[in-house]
């Protein structure tokens, strides 16, 4: 009888273990893996995108540029060939959600400076102001890691064309040709040059959500 009994305990804790084990893999199949959407022009607030794209609806991506950095090096696409990104909208003089966003960009450079996947883009929006001298001022007092982070200028109209018709993150403004009004967003660019998420470059719990969607862009690219 004691043998039985033990027999049969055996066999009870293997069928559990198998369960056990059977529930899990099958828990992990059902499971909807983490994604990042896809964003097109038509799902972007219509006033942050130029009209002649407005309704577009598939295939978009950030064009190739030619503009220059705090080092007076010319930076292209192909500097982020086969990287992730994160980019963003400022000016060195602004002294309203700038300085939060450059803080919140400082923030992501340092949890982020080992891992060679990921880069990050400030484009000005006032190149006429910002030259390479007082971008590379604005790097040396920011802390700003030049392998890591460019801060870029370069013609104005070429600026604003990537604002509106790439990055969909700036408002049109009404003062003159080419003007913005530059939002707090940052974007998130795959290595298709594909948009995979804004964010509020202001608020710190969006930079958490921002970080962590990083680490499911590198498991999905």
């Amino acid at each position: 009888m004691k043998l039985f009994r033990k027999r049969d305990l055996i066999t009870t804790a293997g069928f559990l273990i198998f369960a056990i084990i059977a529930v899990s893999i099958f828990y992990s199949i059902l499971k909807p893996k983490p994604s990042l959407p896809i964003y097109q022009p038509a799902e972007v607030n219509a006033k942050l995108v130029d009209t002649s794209i407005v309704h577009k609806i598939k295939y978009h991506t950030i064009s190739d540029f030619n503009l220059i950095n705090q080092n007076g090096d010319t930076i292209t696409q192909d500097f982020y060939n086969d990287k992730i990104y994160v980019a963003d909208f400022f000016f060195t003089t602004c002294q309203s959600i700038c300085p939060i966003m450059t803080k919140n960009m400082k923030e992501i450079q340092e949890k982020l400076i080992n891992d060679k996947e990921i880069l990050l883009l400030s484009h000005s929006v006032t190149p006429e102001i910002d030259s390479v001298g007082q971008l590379k001022k604005y790097a040396i007092a920011n802390e700003i890691n030049d392998h890591k982070w460019n801060l870029v200028t370069g013609d104005k109209k070429q600026i604003y064309t990537l604002a509106r018709k790439s990055y969909l993150a700036v408002e049109d403004s009404p003062l003159g040709d080419y003007d913005m009004i530059h939002t707090e967003n940052f974007m998130l660019i795959d290595k298709k040059k594909q948009i995979r998420g804004f964010y509020d470059g202001t608020l710190d719990a969006e930079i958490t959500r921002l970080l962590e969607d990083i680490e499911i862009l590198k498991k999905l690219d």
